[in-house]
């Protein structure tokens, strides 16, 4: 499993968000939907590179008016990531073959970079030496960009207060997702740690079939809500495979898994009846798992196994 992408301690999380919220404010971007990506990189000043350095062709101009260290820097970024900040230029250079919704979270994590003090003052004094960050400070400054992103996209709480209102299940992150211009992955990630009901989403890698096993599912993140760690604890579960509880929900040969009932230990080990639903985005497959109990609407529950010959991709 990814390690936490984002997790930082109540301090440096405030100070990030206030950042962000400021941002908002200048780009007057609350409850405007989709967010609005650009009216917020016009407010930070940040331009879009015209021309993804991405390209092949262009990487070679871009990089020829560049000090040979900024240059290796460029090109060492570019093999890892889908975003690169110039820092001397105020400009980022974004990916533009990975989906629009993707684009979007990468404009503003790199627009983190820039509007966070530290980042733009250390990004200009190691882009021009042959320094690199400690790799311990390298993965604060990301974790920090992905939080400032995150309040950006959703809008600070406004996200967490609309789907409140909505019904809890798999459809409703879809649906939030083309309200705020998020990807699925993004939107169902935020669906579960800020909801206030207890559920959780697991997000795996494209299933894939083993000899002698079946479909298997690799997690790649696990993000619970609040009240469903301290009823189920944390759930540490690394591979979706047929015996596990949420086997019977891979969507195998469709693109959504309907409501279907499962059974979860909370942290006494007693068994509870819970519902989970999967979602096949193609780049990876979102479960939702929630107990009976939680559903704030009347539901219909298939058994587990139970099998249609199509489903609904909502």
């Amino acid at each position: 499993m990814k390690p936490n992408d984002s997790e930082l301690d109540p301090q440096c999380l405030l100070v990030v968000e206030n950042q962000a919220r400021k941002l908002l404010d200048k780009a007057s971007a609350w409850e405007r939907y989709p967010t609005p990506v650009d009216d917020l990189l016009a407010a930070a000043k940040l331009k879009v590179a015209p021309t993804s350095i991405f390209d092949p062709v262009a990487i070679l101009d871009y990089l020829k008016h560049k000090s040979v260290d900024a240059a290796r820097h460029l090109k060492s970024a570019i093999a890892k990531v889908f975003g690169v900040y110039d820092s001397n230029e105020s400009i980022i250079h974004i990916d533009d073959s990975v989906a629009e919704s993707k684009q979007n979270f990468l404009k503003l994590h790199e627009a983190g970079h820039h509007e966070l003090p530290a980042h733009r003052k250390t990004f200009r004094i190691f882009q021009d030496c042959d320094k690199t960050l400690s790799p311990e400070i390298a993965d604060l400054f990301e974790r920090e960009a992905n939080n400032f992103a995150r309040f950006l996209l959703f809008q600070g709480e406004t996200y967490a207060r609309i789907a409140a209102d909505y019904p809890l299940g798999i459809r409703t992150p879809i649906k939030l997702a083309k309200v705020f211009g998020a990807s699925i992955y993004a939107s169902a990630r935020e669906f579960a740690r800020t909801n206030h009901r207890a559920c959780a989403v697991y997000v795996l890698e494209p299933v894939e079939f083993a000899a002698g096993v079946g479909a298997v599912g690799r997690v790649r993140r696990i993000e619970p809500s609040p009240s469903f760690t301290a009823q189920f604890g944390t759930p540490v579960d690394t591979v979706i495979a047929p015996d596990h509880p949420l086997g019977s929900v891979l969507p195998i040969g469709r693109r959504m898994t309907r409501p279907t009932s499962v059974s979860i230990a909370d942290r006494n080990g007693v068994p509870h009846d819970c519902i989970a639903e999967a979602f096949n985005t193609t780049w990876n497959v979102v479960i939702l798992v929630y107990p009976v109990r939680a559903l704030t609407a009347s539901r219909i529950i298939l058994p587990a196994g139970f099998d249609r010959p199509h489903a609904e991709a909502g």
